[in-house]
């Protein structure tokens, strides 16, 4: 069955949605987007997902065609029109086609896109077993050369280390930043539980401030959990007892292992089942 994809200002079938191959998104990655997670029929915190685009956009001086709210629109009816109720989708916006040159100002007609399907990040036993990571010698890219608080559409530093990860046999891997300080993974957050502490790296160390890292907060420290930002180094994943990632697509997911080191007892641990039940219960309210 072909997909419902939504251009600019109207949907139409998949093999209709076309972008010119002169459009800076494609030529330089020039371009900003956001994924998010349907649960029975609402996208989690939609209006959170579409501020963060227009703060993307507003960075890289993109102006976005539509208002909030007719994206928010445009949302929800790619969803419907594809029938999905529990689905993933993918909102983008590139800066437009131009010339073969760098100069933004020689674009026009930015696209607006947005693509609704399903999603299965990790397989079901990752979530009952947890997740071997391994870190990535790739750096994450430093705040000075671009903010990462951008979700812009060119995702080579984090697909350079998600290489890494494959090549060492895991699905996931630990990016660190400049000063050898833990940043994030290459699609998640990350979180350990170390002496009754939830901690979790601040903006600055090099992350994106990710929503679901955000509701998961909140959700800890509504049951009593103390969270906090904190710089975090290998060794304090190593000697945690807990770890977990969170994201849009991998929800939160338990982390097990990390550079042959096992975590706490090497199981999920009970704070991680705790704030996983948690968000499930939230996102399906």
């Amino acid at each position: 069955m072909a997909r419902i994809v939504f251009m600019n200002d109207r949907l139409v079938p998949e093999d209709e949605a076309r972008v010119s191959v002169f459009d800076h998104g494609l030529l330089y990655g020039d371009g900003v987007f956001e994924g998010m997670r349907s649960y029975s029929g609402r996208v989690f915190r939609l209006d959170a997902h579409i501020d963060r685009l227009w703060e993307s956009a507003q960075a890289i001086c993109l102006k976005i065609p539509l208002t909030k709210e007719a994206v928010a629109q445009a949302v929800n009816e790619t969803l419907a029109a594809n029938g999905l109720t529990d689905g993933y989708v993918r909102l983008l916006v590139t800066r437009g086609a131009g010339t073969l040159g760098l100069d933004p100002n020689r674009t026009k007609n930015p696209q607006v896109i947005v693509i609704a399907d399903t999603i299965s990040l990790y397989p079901r036993e990752h979530y009952e077993k947890g997740l071997r990571i391994v870190t990535a010698a790739t750096q994450r890219t430093q705040a000075a050369a671009l903010s990462p608080r951008i979700k812009s559409l060119n995702y080579l530093n984090n697909i350079m280390a998600k290489l890494e990860g494959l090549q060492a046999g895991c699905v996931e891997a630990l990016m660190l930043n400049h000063k050898g300080e833990v940043a994030e993974c290459t699609g998640d957050n990350i979180f350990v539980v170390r002496k009754g502490l939830l901690l979790t790296p601040p903006p600055d160390a090099g992350i994106l401030e990710g929503i679901t890292r955000g509701a998961v907060m909140d959700l800890a420290r509504s049951a009593g959990i103390d969270c906090r930002e904190a710089t975090l180094t290998r060794h304090d994943l190593y000697t945690a007892e807990e770890c977990f990632l969170t994201g849009t697509a991998a929800e939160v997911i338990p982390v097990v292992e990390i550079d042959g080191r096992s975590i706490g007892t090497g199981r999920p641990g009970p704070v991680t089942a705790k704030l996983l039940a948690a968000f499930h219960a939230l996102v399906r309210q």
